[in-house]
């Protein structure tokens, strides 16, 4: 059999998880020196909670889960006999892919007919999200991961994601995102806009002062690049900003009508901790990222 896992900084809640199958894997982030890991600390993640920790100057750190970890997450599965397909965040983001392919390589000297499989979705927060639900749906109509394999080999970079942070002294902390003014642009009222480029780096693509503009300079790129986008999901994303996100869902529900496939997510708090409260961010579908 095959084996789906995920991870928690792809905003997959455990809900979610069973209803596809996927086992999930926790991503950790320390506050205040302590270390949490979503869903293993916590049964439900009170975002409103957690940001209004950033917002009274809170300022979390996050790291890589270790060898032994996967070891100890993978190696019942090869045991049992079954395959595993692992649909992740973005390698280029972290150290902790290194220590599983240490992990993985060791299994497979144990298990040499066991198989392994990884779908990098070159993202974190929605866009990841988005790329997951989209493979949980195909492997529960039947296919084979072979054939979802050859579909993320040019769907994956068809996935974009736009957003913007209130708060550049998040990214300043994070060191995350590349092109980004170390200057705190939220004195002028300036949100830096960010995507997440075919390599799977955050890169700052400019700026606009104010959110209104920052709004509608997202929803521009949802019209330049835009590709069947109401044959997939949209994904509107927010650091505790419901009422930021519903605007722009009511936005694009005016574009693309009311059967447009839309979802408003919270963003998961090891992912949120580098934009800080505030953010919204949307995913689509478009030529290319």
């Amino acid at each position: 059999m095959l084996k789906l896992f995920t991870d928690t900084d792809c905003d997959i809640t455990p809900a979610l998880a069973a209803e596809y199958g996927y086992s999930l894997i926790s991503m950790p982030y320390a506050i205040d020196g302590k270390t949490i890991y979503p869903y293993e600390d916590f049964d439900t993640f009170d975002a409103r909670a957690f940001y209004d920790q950033l917002r009274g100057g809170a300022l979390p750190n996050t790291s890589a889960i270790s060898r032994e970890k996967y070891l100890e997450t993978f190696e019942p599965v090869f045991a049992n006999g079954d395959d595993i397909l692992y649909v992740h965040f973005s390698r280029a983001m972290t150290a902790t892919f290194d220590a599983m392919d240490q992990a993985v390589a060791e299994l497979k000297e144990r298990y040499p007919d066991r198989r392994f499989y990884d779908i990098d979705t070159k993202g974190i927060t929605i866009v990841s999200y988005a790329i997951v639900r989209e493979v949980g749906d195909q492997i529960l109509s039947g296919k084979s991961v072979e054939e979802v394999l050859e579909w993320a080999r040019t769907e994956v970079d068809k996935f974009a994601i736009y957003f913007f942070a209130d708060d550049l002294k998040f990214f300043k902390h994070s060191g995350r995102v590349s092109g980004l003014a170390a200057t705190m642009g939220t004195l002028l009222g300036v949100r830096p806009i960010i995507y997440m480029n075919s390599e799977g780096k955050m890169i700052s693509i400019g700026s606009e002062r104010g959110r209104a503009r920052a709004i509608n300079r997202l929803l521009q790129y949802v019209d330049e690049l835009g590709e069947n986008v109401s044959d997939h999901r949209v994904i509107v994303g927010h650091t505790d900003a419901p009422e930021i996100a519903e605007e722009v869902a009511q936005r694009l529900q005016e574009k693309f009508g009311g059967k447009l496939d839309l979802e408003t997510v919270v963003v998961n708090p090891t992912t949120g901790g580098h934009c800080g409260p505030n953010g919204v961010g949307i995913c689509f579908h478009a030529t290319h990222r």
